[in-house]
């Protein structure tokens, strides 16, 4: 499953006549093409899918959605879910 994760946009360029921006996820910054949100901003939240910044978000929501995915993570952790070696998630559970 993929998902959409929100970052926030640090810059913004043109790129091959592409809008571009550098977004910022917690600490780490990628390129992500900004094209479908020609009314974003330096400073505003987005969500990037495959390196395409789809819709925009309020800094409440961005929050709010890092904080589900950071839950999620602990409890495929708790749960013994995640493959720290291949970073894979294990979709087989043990009923013994």
């Amino acid at each position: 499953m993929c998902l959409g994760v929100p970052g926030k946009i640090v810059d913004i360029y043109e790129k091959s006549s592409l809008r571009m921006g550098k977004v910022d996820f917690s600490g780490v910054t990628r390129e992500a093409c900004l094209e479908y949100v020609p009314d974003a901003q330096i400073g505003d939240y987005t969500v990037i899918h495959v390196g395409f910044a789809i819709s925009l978000l309020s800094e409440e929501e961005a929050m709010a959605s890092l904080e589900t995915l950071r839950e999620i993570v602990d409890l495929e952790d708790e749960l013994g879910l995640n493959d720290p070696i291949s970073g894979q998630t294990s979709t087989n559970q043990s009923t013994s």
